[in-house]
């Protein structure tokens, strides 16, 4: 049994938050969506699952629980949905897998003012809480993820004529969201931050020029957003920002060495852990780790969502060593790289795979940390 009122956030066997929705689940939201179910028999079937999600984590040894993000479409989605004056546009970038395919998505778009009209994320953090003794994780997409993949066309110039106003409503939501969530008792917040991470690779670099973007202007922009956001958070709460190159089905947005963005990032946001995709060699290697804030935990996302195999724990052990050389072993902890399922539809893995590779997390840190 983990008593995670000792442990200190992170713990240092984490995980990211979303997981693989189960057959009932994505049957049923596709019949609430259609119209075919009604809202309280859909509640009840979401509730049911996360309660059983709940379990699950708690059955493989994590003291960090989510509600599986079950609650939302995707995982940036369910924020952007909760707040009043979004709609659908089409992407800048595009999803890529291993045989060089690529494959266009929507994001969103600021048609009307921005504001939070209703709760985001406090309900999800409510209902965990009441069904574990254990630390409930919410997690919110970063304000970057509303500008980035429209960049200078993320707003109705006729609704956001100055982009600075934009900004000012979107960081006013975070902030009134995050005082709900310190009253509510959340004690553990993950920002996760994806186009600072695809700022990183250098073709993702050429077309945010090639849209009217300055890529380093753009890392200044990100950070300062989220910075204002973390100021707003209520005493004692926890903040990691979770950083990712894109997680659909499988596939990526982005690669790249963090090397482009890694001195700037690592020493001027100011959140409190950083969550660190670190799965294959498009990540690049451990080198920018050298740049790390001193007061600043790493969480090494080590294994893979992305795909079936599950790691060998002696592989990760080493892998762990190496990144040591650059931080210390106390200020390291492991996750998996991303969240298993960052919309309805999952990853190319099934959900036994999902609790090895989560069990595999806590027995591999059980015997780098000795926190079981």
């Amino acid at each position: 049994m983990v008593d995670a009122s000792k442990l200190t956030l992170p713990h240092r066997a984490e995980h990211i938050g979303s997981l693989l929705r189960p057959r009932q689940l994505r049957d049923a939201f596709k019949a609430h969506a259609a119209g075919r179910m009604s809202d309280s028999d859909y509640r009840e079937v979401e509730d049911r699952n996360v309660v059983e999600a709940i379990r699950m984590q708690e059955e493989v040894g994590l003291a960090t629980i989510s509600d599986g993000e079950f609650r939302r479409g995707s995982w940036a989605f369910g924020f952007v949905k909760a707040v009043e004056g979004f709609g659908d546009a089409p992407s800048m970038f595009e999803f890529h897998d291993a045989a060089g395919n690529s494959y266009p998505f929507d994001t969103c778009y600021a048609v009307a003012k921005i504001r939070r009209g209703r709760p985001i994320a406090v309900g999800e953090f409510e209902f965990v809480r009441r069904h574990t003794q254990r630390v409930p994780k919410v997690t919110m997409p970063a304000p970057s993820f509303m500008h980035f993949f429209r960049g200078k066309a993320a707003a109705d110039p006729a609704v956001y004529p100055d982009i600075r106003d934009f900004w000012a409503d979107l960081l006013r939501v975070y902030r009134e969201e995050l005082a709900k969530l310190g009253h509510a008792g959340a004690q553990y917040l993950q920002i996760d931050e994806v186009p600072l991470a695809m700022l990183c690779d250098p073709a993702v670099r050429e077309r945010a020029r090639a849209i009217g973007e300055d890529p380093d202007a753009l890392v200044g922009t990100y950070i300062d957003a989220v910075n204002e956001v973390v100021a707003a958070r209520p005493a004692g709460m926890t903040v990691g920002m979770h950083l990712c190159r894109g997680n659909l089905r499988s596939r990526w947005l982005a690669a790249g060495s963090y090397e482009a963005v890694a001195e700037r990032l690592f020493n001027e946001v100011n959140v409190d852990a950083f969550f660190l995709e670190y799965d294959t060699p498009r990540a690049g290697d451990f080198q920018p780790l050298r740049f790390m804030a001193k007061d600043k935990t790493v969480v090494l996302g080590l294994i893979s969502t992305k795909t079936p195999a599950l790691e060998e724990a002696d592989a990760l052990l080493r892998r762990i060593d190496e990144a040591a050389r650059h931080v210390p072993l106390e200020r390291l902890a492991l996750s998996p790289q991303c969240g298993f399922a960052s919309t309805v539809g999952g990853n190319l893995l099934s959900i036994d795979d999902e609790r090895r590779k989560l069990a595999l997390v806590v027995e591999v840190a059980g015997r780098v940390w000795d926190q079981r």
